[in-house]
């Protein structure tokens, strides 16, 4: 950067004169084309030039430049405009337009013109007669003339071959002559009322709080003696009604550095007597810090009350006459619509206009306990955002929230403002953000070097945060019920999804689809088997698909969380260390440096993948029942934090979620254990009988049922004898399988004893009537089967209630091949006899449960007869096609699923085979 200062004599041209045109074309703001032609006419006092590499580095000089030039010429008045427009218009120069600025400074008996041109001539040329569209206030860049059009008295912009410069014009105020600031000329009798002798009470307070002077003022205005006080902590005079639109104390305001404010001081009539104080922290010549507190009768205020500045922006009406609101003037019109966009351009102009190299804002939590970084303008905003620190208490509490504070090194002071830890910024001023009296944010501009900023500048910047606090309260709020209204739907929609399913493996898949990418950008699901069980890595998601197995690959090199049982989210450090070892390793082996000593782990992951790990990664436990059966981990990219009503909605989210996958957990070992007894039911494999086919069919009605109350068996009695059975228990499920049980067992054990098929079935009917009220009536078909030489097979049946079987001889011709007798499970004493049957080569003997022959749709009903026709169209098949065609032929009967238990045991005697 090169600059002169010429103070007096004509201006002198800073741009090359090589090329040295006429202009080509001016635009003049407010309509007055002759106005650029007075300001040139008028006498220059002063110049000061420089220019400005085409660096983003040199905006911010710029300002300096500007604002150092205009306070040694004694325009403080209208530096914060100079500054703004300033700033706008070298970063369209060196940031949009990548070319060198030229900044030109004239004082003049009317005001100050300020020049700032770039090497960029070829950008479009607004015309004359045609109205200029400057763009929207909501891009990066072209508010320069809009700020101009606002701010400025006149502007314009010219064009040359090689320049374009956009110039502005900013009018001095009046005021009397001989002062910098001064109040206007009032009558007397609009002046402030006080007694005829104005007293100041001088009040010294010590490290402690306890009063080491007491001035004769003193003495009068409370009526105590100096003697009577000295040594007694000022709180005991003071009745401290907190200072009306903050909430501090006076303990907290005799430790600033400087505080005005009213409070209350009894006096020794034992009234309260309102005064107005002025505060100032000083310290002796050993370094003792003590406080001197100047006060007045409160009406009296305005012997102590500094004055407000008000800066040229403050004006409550344009040019035009029209009403300016001075929201609008600070914040640029229109205001963006959304938060985000508002509290970005609040930091950009509050850091423009103290000349800053960065300003941030937060905004307090719900509870007012922390305050959570929102926006931030040169500071590494990705590290920052949502960050939070503590307002009241503990390790790095942010002290100076609820009021303007100046930090002029905070290298002196470390942790004062733990946001601009390692940033290098040294000087800062912050100022709150209150609405009736609530702490809602903080607003603070920081600079890299020391002493920049004074209660000057604490004051300027706190009059921005009052004309922005409403707003910015009302868009908090509204954004905090959208968020609670998408919270709430998030919610009903994740418990219907999750109530949805009791399968494990689809439930953890849910959750982590619930939680990425709308809560994390990560999500990995630990679950724990059991209390003696370690947690393992059941599920891991990334937005990214790319992602997800390296993400899985650090994870399962590094050891899981601790499943704490404790609510809520904590911080989980480990996958950010693993990512950053990994990363460090990858980028020393592609320099060519080996692994250091200190990386021994084999951690196969990629820089991407470490980016994806490296930022805040937090577990929630998911507890159900009393247990902790996982963990949830969430994560974030590199440098990102979680905010606060994100971990809340997780938190919402794990609980539902643990519940959930506890369901699917208890579901899936009842299940497991309801199929392994299901399966104890059944026989095994069906044996193989020489001269004789025999198929079965058997279909359990009831989701996951795989046993209810119908059954059949085949089994060996002994030698050339086997024995057969299909039956039906009253009713489906738990209940009847129950019964089924029992039926199979006793029927094996009773025919192995060598009882016959009469006996078999009295006992077994004994056997049931002893069940008491868990016993239920049991149809049943028993017989014994007994193959034969000459290639036929007789069998002895009982029939006991059950639906007959059915014999299909080989000319088509279907017939009952049993009489019915009495069911069981009802009588106690029952006389059952056993028939006799052959069966001669190629017939077939089918025997059903009634759930097949009671088939339905609507009013019609398969019925014996409608099986007696299907089994005529079986003659010449084998067993197994006979049962798949009843089968086939009941399943076609109605379109609903069967809702009773079917069996289907179908045996045939093979043909004779001829030579």
């Amino acid at each position: 950067m090169t600059t002169g200062l010429h103070p007096g004599g004509q201006p002198q041209d800073p741009r090359p004169t090589g090329n040295q045109a006429l202009p080509r074309q001016e635009r003049v703001g407010h309509g007055a084309p002759h106005a650029d032609n007075r300001t040139r006419s008028a006498v220059i006092t002063a110049r000061a030039a420089a220019s400005f590499d085409p660096v983003g580095r040199s905006v911010a000089t710029a300002r300096s430049f500007v604002r150092d030039t205009l306070q040694g010429w004694g325009f403080a008045d209208i530096v914060d405009d100079a500054v703004v427009l300033t700033s706008e218009l070298v970063t369209n120069a060196v940031v949009h337009a990548g070319t060198s600025a030229d900044v030109l400074c004239l004082r003049s008996d009317e005001g100050v013109r300020i020049e700032v041109a770039d090497r960029y001539p070829e950008r479009e040329i607004p015309l004359q007669a045609t109205a200029v569209n400057m763009g929207s206030p909501d891009r990066e860049g072209g508010r320069g003339l809009q700020l101009c059009a606002a701010l400025a008295g006149r502007w314009g912009v010219d064009y040359s071959p090689t320049h374009k410069q956009v110039w502005f014009h900013l009018d001095l105020p009046d005021r009397p002559v001989g002062t910098r600031t001064a109040g206007p000329a009032l009558p007397a009798d609009l002046l402030p009322l006080a007694d005829g002798r104005v007293r100041v009470a001088v009040i010294q307070i010590d490290r402690v709080g306890a009063i080491s002077a007491w001035n004769e003022d003193a003495e009068d205005l409370f009526g105590y003696a100096a003697e009577q006080v000295i040594g007694k902590p000022l709180t005991d005079l003071a009745a401290w009604p907190h200072t009306p639109g903050t909430s501090t104390g006076i303990v907290e305001a005799l430790q600033l550095s400087r505080w005005e404010g009213t409070y209350g001081l009894r006096g020794a009539s034992g009234r309260v007597i309102p005064v107005y104080a002025s505060h100032l922290r000083v310290r002796d010549t050993g370094g003792e810090p003590s406080t001197v507190c100047l006060l007045v009768r409160d009406h009296e205020r305005a012997v102590l009350q500094t004055p407000l500045r008000a800066s040229a922006t403050d004006t409550t009406t344009s040019s035009e006459g029209q009403a300016t609101d001075p929201f609008e003037v600070f914040i640029g019109s229109p205001a963006p619509d959304d938060l985000d966009g508002l509290l970005q351009r609040t930091v950009e102009r509050a850091r423009d206009m103290l000349d800053g190299d960065s300003a941030f804002l937060l905004l307090a939590t719900d509870d007012e306990t922390e305050l959570e970084v929102r926006a931030s303008t040169g500071l590494p905003s990705a590290r920052q955002r949502f960050a939070r620190v503590p307002v009241e208490a503990g390790p790095g509490r942010y002290g100076s929230a609820r009021m303007p504070a100046v930090h002029e090194d905070l290298t002196v002071v470390p942790g004062a403002v733990p946001l601009l830890a390692g940033t290098g910024m040294r000087s800062v001023v912050t100022v709150p953000l209150k609405v009736e009296g609530r702490l809602t944010g903080s607003l603070g501009v920081a600079a890299e070097g020391p002493a920049r900023y004074s209660n000057e500048e604490a004051l300027r910047l706190q009059f921005a945060a009052d004309r922005i606090a409403l707003a910015v309260e009302s868009a908090r709020l509204g954004e905090l019920e959208r968020l609670r209204r998408g919270s709430l739907s998030f919610l009903v929609e994740a418990s219907d999804l999750l109530a949805g399913t009791l399968d494990r493996d689809q439930t953890l898949a849910l959750m982590a689809q619930m939680t990425v990418p709308t809560l994390a950008t990560w999500c990995a699901v630990y679950t724990i088997a059991d209390q003696a069980s370690d947690p393992y890595l059941s599920y891991v998601l990334h937005e990214d698909e790319e992602r997800i197995d390296g993400l899985k690959a650090l994870l399962s090199k590094i050891a899981p969380p601790d499943p704490v049982p404790t609510p809520g989210a904590r911080v989980w450090a480990a996958p950010g260390e693993a990512a950053h070892q990994a990363a460090l390793r990858t980028s020393m082996r592609s320099l060519g440096l080996g692994e250091p000593a200190s990386v021994t782990s084999r951690i196969g992951t990629t820089l991407a993948t470490a980016a994806a790990v490296g930022g805040e990664t937090v577990v929630l436990p998911l507890v159900a029942r009393n247990r902790v059966i996982g963990m949830l981990t969430l994560g974030k990219p590199s440098d990102e934090h979680f905010r606060q009503e994100i971990l809340e909605l997780a938190e919402d989210l794990s609980r539902r979620a643990a519940l959930a996958l506890d369901n699917a957990r208890l579901y899936s070992e009842r299940t497991a254990i309801s199929q392994s007894l299901q399966r104890s039911l059944l026989p095994p494999d069906l044996p193989h009988i020489d001269g004789v086919e025999v198929e079965v069919i058997y279909r359990a009605a009831g989701e996951g049922n795989e046993v209810g109350g119908d059954f059949y068996d085949l089994f060996p009695i002994r030698d050339g004898v086997y024995g057969f059975a299909i039956g039906d228990v009253c009713g489906t499920g738990p209940e009847a399988a129950a019964v089924t049980g029992l039926a199979r067992h006793a029927l094996r054990l009773l025919a192995r004893e060598g009882f016959g098929g009469p006996a078999v079935l009295e006992r077994l009917n004994s056997a049931i009537l002893d069940e008491g009220a868990r016993s239920r009536f049991l149809t049943l078909l028993y017989g014994e089967l007994w193959p034969q030489e000459d290639g036929s097979a007789m069998l002895k049946v009982v029939c006991a209630g059950h639906p007959l079987p059915l014999r299909l001889r080989q000319d088509g011709t279907v017939e009952a091949a049993a009489e019915p007798q009495p069911l069981l499970g009802v009588m106690e004493d029952l006389e059952l006899y056993e028939q006799t049957i052959t069966l001669d080569p190629g017939d077939v003997l089918l025997c059903v449960t009634d759930g097949v022959t009671e088939r339905r749709e609507g009013t019609r009903m398969l019925g014996d007869d409608g099986l007696t026709d299907v089994l005529t169209t079986c003659t010449g098949l084998t067993a197994g096609a006979v049962a798949a065609r009843v089968m086939r032929a009941v399943e076609r009967f109605a379109s609903d699923a069967p809702s009773d238990d079917m069996a289907i045991l179908a045996m045939r005697v093979p043909g004779l085979q001829r030579d």
